[in-house]
């Protein structure tokens, strides 16, 4: 089997959802260039942050103690993170008003030395994370995973589309998407398989004129249940 052109999923969305103007409402656009250069790079290191600390633990119990993370990691300001010794991390991982998890607080001054590497070749790590974004999205994702802590999987992705980065993501709908068409079979994150996605969602992008975000969401609300909210 092969994939379907782009405009038979919009069709096929707009027919579950109730027509393509409802389906539009229901589907968000990524930031533009611009914006994304706004993003400073302690804002990278709070996204991430909260995507490990999220990732296989209550969303919403993370939001009730974002607050108090920012105040203990002093706005994820990366200079002063990377001075922390060990000892000053111990001590905050025990702190009940946040998460109290070691390895995921340790990963904090870990991403922030990658963040800091790339910023200084760069000049911020948003115009390190933009040279990504003409077609090779799963490179980036390759990046966080190979070079920072706890960014594999979907949390790397998650924290890019939190931020407002372009990027797919790999849903269940999606990934039923793929199989259901047989154009993956194994393992979803093997290289092989994370081509074929990367590069079907290109040529999506290429019949559509709509952003990898966008794309993503549409092809979800073409299949599944859809019961939970859209990501």
């Amino acid at each position: 089997m092969s994939a379907e052109s782009f405009d038979a999923i919009l069709h096929r969305a707009a027919t579950r959802k109730g027509g393509r103007h409802r389906l539009m409402q229901m589907v968000s656009t990524p930031l533009d260039t611009e914006q994304i250069l706004t993003i400073t790079d302690d804002r990278f290191l709070s996204a991430f942050t909260k995507k490990v600390f999220q990732s296989g633990f209550v969303w919403r119990v993370v939001e009730q103690k974002w607050p108090a993370f920012e105040d203990e990691f002093f706005g994820f300001n990366i200079e002063k993170i990377l001075l922390m010794p060990d000892e000053m991390l111990e001590k905050k991982a025990s702190n009940p008003a946040i998460i109290r998890n070691y390895r995921k607080v340790a990963a904090i001054r870990d991403n922030a030395l990658m963040i800091n590497d790339m910023s200084r070749q760069h000049g911020s790590f948003a115009s390190f994370v933009i040279s990504y974004l003409g077609g090779n999205i799963i490179d980036l994702w390759t990046y966080l995973k190979k070079h920072g802590v706890r960014l594999g999987g979907n949390t790397g992705p998650y924290a890019l589309r939190a931020l407002g980065i372009d990027t797919f993501l790999l849903s269940r709908d999606v990934e039923g998407y793929f199989r259901q068409h047989k154009l993956i079979e194994g393992g979803l994150t093997s290289k092989r398989n994370l081509t074929i996605i990367n590069a079907q969602f290109n040529q999506w992008r290429l019949e559509s004129g709509l952003p990898l975000q966008s794309i993503s969401q549409i092809v979800s609300l073409s299949c599944g249940d859809n019961s939970r909210q859209i990501e």
